[in-house]
């Protein structure tokens, strides 16, 4: 049976509130859009922390070496960790040409024979999409060969942006995975996290705090995930959305399917992570659980206070832009006003509607909200007399340029901003950026310079 998923169905997603009143279909692809990362890298995103899982990218060495080992996805996996090898069956013209479905079939023997996997995961590509590679059938096959999941992710990269291919990734779990397997037990406090890759250590911050009040993370899709996990997902309590609205759509799906339903939060800053704590224990409607959870969150946030005291009187009047995409742009906002930072604008051109609205509410009226954050960042700075500048590394020019201090805080960032302990780590590397002169000396113009 094929699985391709219908992409106007995902573009028009009924669970979007925004697509109640507006007309024009969510993410709907454009001209040039893809420049950002494409639906085949937004696919890997969402999948590639399986760390007991191989993912075999069916197309061109080229697909595989731009997309590959983008971010710092924790695992604590003992067996091999597969994300450290990447595999591509290399498709060349003979291919196009002639097809390159054998060579799929190969590899996939290959890839059993060599590595064991718990799972495989193959990408379409453009060029295979293209040619018609029928990814379907040799997965059924190679499936029913080995008794080992092989999930084929219909994401080639011209179908839209990196928000759509997560959606469809999403979509590759819940048609091959979720459901197929029963969890050895079960508890009244059975949460998934959807949309969690755990970069750089993220969902550690906060999970042994849920794990103290006796709630279990049953599965995640999918940071420090487990393929055995995912396939029991159908048995949890509630589904919990971190960060990633682009998995709204298998949230909703599975609410339809197996009656569970979802809520949508954030873990960056004190406020949000004491908040999503609390969202979590009053979903699942036990008042024991909420008062544990209240006295937990009043615990830590005094532990937090004590700790952030100088940070806070140290960041007093200062002002940040941040240019960033997805929930970030107001989760890391609302961080940053934790520690007294004043936010004066961010990025809102890879946020969906929804997130776009939580920025407008974080940042107040005042707030600029950035559509054009590579031409508007610049003057922005200039005009409100910024102190920061948080964004990607292609951002670190901007800052130079301007001699203000610079902090990563997209996925190529070495420490993990997630929780109570985040938001100090946090505090410390924007504490050290505002102190490093070289942002200063280097915007200054040589001495022989007029």
């Amino acid at each position: 049976m094929a699985t391709k998923p219908k992409i106007k169905q995902l573009l028009d997603e009924s669970a979007c509130s925004h697509n109640k009143t507006k007309k024009v279909a969510c993410n709907a692809p454009k001209p040039g859009a893809t420049t950002g990362g494409c639906a085949f890298e937004g696919a890997q995103i969402a999948l590639f922390p399986y760390a007991d899982a191989a993912h075999l990218v069916h197309g061109p060495m080229t697909c595989l070496g731009t997309s590959w080992e983008t971010r710092t996805t924790g695992t604590s996996w003992q067996g091999r960790d597969l994300t450290q090898t990447g595999f591509t069956t290399d498709v060349s013209l003979n291919d196009v040409v002639f097809s390159g479905e054998e060579k799929l079939a190969k590899a996939i023997d290959y890839i059993i024979e060599y590595y064991s996997p718990e799972a495989l995961f193959v990408y379409v590509t453009c060029v295979t999409a293209l040619i018609g590679d029928d990814i379907d059938l040799i997965c059924k096959r190679a499936a029913e060969k080995y008794d080992v999941p092989m999930i084929p992710v219909h994401a080639p990269g011209f179908v839209g942006s990196k928000n759509l291919g997560s959606r469809l990734g999403g979509e590759a779990v819940l048609a091959h995975l979720i459901g197929t397997k029963e969890p050895e037990e079960s508890t009244p406090f059975d949460i998934n996290l959807i949309g969690e890759y755990n970069v750089t250590g993220d969902m550690w911050q906060y999970t042994p705090l849920l794990k103290e009040l006796g709630i279990r993370v049953l599965s995640t899709l999918s940071g420090d995930g487990r393929v055995a996990q995912i396939r029991t997902a159908h048995r949890a309590k509630l589904n919990v959305i971190v960060c990633a609205k682009s998995l709204i759509s298998l949230t909703r799906k599975m609410e339809e399917r197996y009656g569970i339903p979802s809520i949508s939060l954030s873990f960056y800053g004190k406020r949000d992570t004491s908040k999503g704590i609390l969202a979590i224990a009053e979903a699942l409607d036990d008042a024991a659980l909420v008062n544990r959870a209240r006295t937990l969150v009043a615990r830590e946030e005094q532990k937090l206070e004590e700790k952030l005291a100088p940070y806070v009187a140290f960041f007093k009047g200062k002002k940040a832009v941040l240019n960033t995409g997805g929930n970030k742009t107001w989760s890391i906002a609302a961080a940053l006003q934790d520690l007294g930072i004043e936010v004066v604008a961010t990025a809102v051109k890879k946020a969906t509607e929804d997130d776009r609205e939580k920025a407008r509410q974080t940042l107040g009226e005042k707030g600029v909200l950035m559509m054009d954050p590579g031409a508007e960042q610049a003057r922005l700075i200039d005009e409100t007399g910024a102190d920061l500048l948080l964004a990607g590394g292609r951002s670190l020019y901007t800052a130079i340029k301007k001699g203000i201090a610079f902090a990563d805080v997209n996925q190529e960032k070495k420490k993990s901003y997630g929780g109570y302990d985040g938001l100090l780590n946090l505090a410390e590397d924007l504490k050290n950026a505002m102190q490093n002169p070289v942002f200063r000396n280097v915007a200054r113009r040589a001495p022989w310079e007029k």
